[in-house]
């Protein structure tokens, strides 16, 4: 599942991936949970399972949108969902990577606030 492009969908409406409430991944033991809060536009996606006797939980994305710019407040993909938002056609100025410290966010290639 591209779940970058899952976002980009949701946030900036392009078509990428139909939207359903919970995806589960290849071998069946994990379930994807997609978590919308429309209200406060909070978007998650959480993983829940479990795998050899122990309890799999856990938030794999966190995105807020705040003044049409997409904060990432947790990215535990393995390659990264910035990257992937700027793939599916959203501008670097409008993400911001909420998780790194303010005063790093200047020195990167993306939105600072």
């Amino acid at each position: 599942m591209r779940r970058g492009f899952f976002f980009a969908g949701l946030c900036y409406n392009i078509p990428i991936m139909p939207a359903r409430d919970f995806y589960r991944d290849d071998d069946g033991v994990s379930v994807y949970e997609l978590v919308f809060d429309r209200r406060h536009d909070r978007y998650l996606l959480v993983e829940a399972g479990w795998e050899n006797g122990y309890r799999i939980y856990g938030t794999l994305l966190h995105v807020d949108i705040k003044d049409g710019n997409l904060w990432i407040q947790h990215d535990g993909t393995e390659d990264g969902i910035a990257d992937e938002l700027v793939t599916a056609g959203i501008p670097k100025e409008r993400i911001v990577l909420a998780f790194r410290p303010a005063s790093l966010r200047a020195h990167t290639e993306f939105a600072a606030a």
